[in-house]
């Protein structure tokens, strides 16, 4: 059995901080006292992540059907490509929607870029409720090129996943499902909703999987209140 490590604590890591030249003394003791709290942060995500890996396994899985664009029709099984694990997200693009939401936007465009990397571990696919030509053709203006869409058959996902409100609004969705055999469970799916927001953010998950508000966590003025991504710029 492997003997666990014990880990120094984070001031004392945050102590090993090189200081930049002619950086003054109240910068340098900020600087590291955040560098001791960011190295926490990244010890905790390193233990939601555990903890997320060690779940039991999730609820069965109903044969969910979608459509390709060539017409067939596949359950969620077909999916998965060869691999155990399939990556699904659920993009605000229904039907009703003149353009798709611009921060699942945003995100899709961010996961078409590592989309390769991403496939030599686990099956990705969106799922959207128009016609999967539909889906393409913006993805094709956008320059994307490696994202696979799927379309919804019927209601049973929307429905199951609460996905689609009663004013005909939707909710994006990132779910992980694993395959055993035969059988599909879910493995995780996000479900920091909006009722779990705090006061004055957005809802988000945590960690967020948006690179956008990564970024702009480390700037001065933050992620902002009075702006959101737009599809056009």
């Amino acid at each position: 059995m492997a003997l666990r490590q014990t880990l120094l604590a984070a001031p004392a890591l945050a102590s090993r901080r090189h200081a930049f030249a002619c950086e003054d003394e109240s910068y340098t003791k900020a600087r590291k006292s955040l560098l001791a709290e960011e190295i926490d942060l990244r010890r905790r995500i390193a233990r939601v992540a555990a903890q997320r890996r060690a779940l039991p396994p999730g609820p069965l899985m109903k044969d969910y059907r979608f459509r390709l664009n060539d017409g067939i029709e596949l359950g969620l099984a077909d999916l998965f490509g060869g691999r155990d694990t399939l990556v699904a997200y659920f993009w605000m693009y229904g039907p009703e929607r003149e353009r798709p939401c611009p921060m699942c936007t945003n995100w899709l465009g961010s996961v078409d870029g590592n989309i390769n990397d991403i496939r030599r571990r686990v099956a990705f696919h969106v799922f959207g409720r128009s016609p999967v030509e539909r889906q393409q053709a913006f993805a094709a203006a956008r320059g994307w090129q490696a994202l696979d869409f799927v379309q919804l058959v019927g209601d049973d996902y929307t429905r199951d996943f609460r996905l689609l409100n009663t004013d005909g609004s939707e909710n994006p969705m990132l779910a992980v499902f694993r395959k055993d055999g035969d059988e599909v469970r879910l493995f995780w799916k996000s479900e920091m909703t909006p009722e779990m927001a705090d006061p004055g953010q957005d809802p988000r998950g945590a960690p967020d999987i948006a690179s956008l508000w990564n970024i702009l966590d480390l700037t001065p003025a933050g992620r902002g209140t009075d702006w959101y991504p737009s599809l056009e710029y």
